[in-house]
């Protein structure tokens, strides 16, 4: 029978280990590729489930080998203040939760390191425990990883159409080109699906879509390029 001298202890222990690999393996992806994201085998689980064929179309790409429209395009979209918060913009937070006190529409306060640290290392879940590891790993990649590096995993990690992660991958089977040749254009309706990829398509958009896209595309004017 474990006494609470002997939980106490295996749980020490849980915790250093947690730690440690949780510590070492951001360090490995500070220069190592994501090839394969928890999210890309939960939506290949989902597949299977719903009687159709599992597929992950990905291809890893350094960032300067994207179009340099595109950490642009992310940034008016999602993170305008990206390049200068530590991973979280409590601005924002703040915004939401004034207009979830005045009964508005519910906004994302997400930053893309935040959206990183989920994609990567955690599942899409909306658990307090998931927030608090999500807000852990933000930390740990703002701390080990540049701005530059947060944004190319950022870019090749996230969903971005059905079965589709990445910009290189969606470059290629929406806009029949690479993601060095995307256009202006191109990586503002890229963006502009990001709230929701799966109901949002750049292949095919929506008029509300094009009007995204144009509102986008005019606050990329006031983002400095990532490089």
């Amino acid at each position: 029978m474990f006494t609470f001298k002997t939980i106490t202890k295996i749980l020490k222990w849980l915790a250093v280990g947690f730690l440690a690999i949780s510590v070492l393996s951001v360090l490995v992806y500070r220069w190592v590729p994501v090839y394969v994201t928890p999210l890309m085998l939960i939506r290949c689980g989902e597949s299977i489930i719903d009687g159709k064929t599992p597929a992950i179309h990905h291809r890893w790409v350094p960032l300067e080998e994207m179009s340099k429209y595109m950490p642009v395009a992310v940034i008016a979209s999602e993170d305008a203040n990206f390049l200068s918060h530590h991973g979280f913009d409590f601005d924002a937070i703040r915004s939401a939760a004034k207009d979830m006190k005045k009964g508005k529409r519910r906004r994302g306060a997400s930053t893309i390191s935040q959206q990183t640290a989920k994609n990567v290392f955690l599942t899409p879940s909306s658990t307090w425990l998931r927030k608090g590891l999500e807000a852990y790993f933000t930390v740990l990649i703002e701390l080990l990883w540049s701005k530059e590096r947060i944004m190319e995993v950022y870019l090749n990690s996230i969903e971005m159409g059905p079965q589709i992660y990445g910009v290189e991958a969606v470059a290629l089977r929406h806009f029949g080109c690479q993601a060095s040749e995307l256009t202006r254009a191109n990586c503002a309706l890229i963006a502009a699906t990001l709230p929701n990829p799966l109901k949002f398509s750049s292949l095919k958009p929506s008029r509300y879509m094009r009007k995204r896209q144009k509102q986008i595309e005019h606050e990329m004017r006031f983002v400095p390029l990532l490089r």
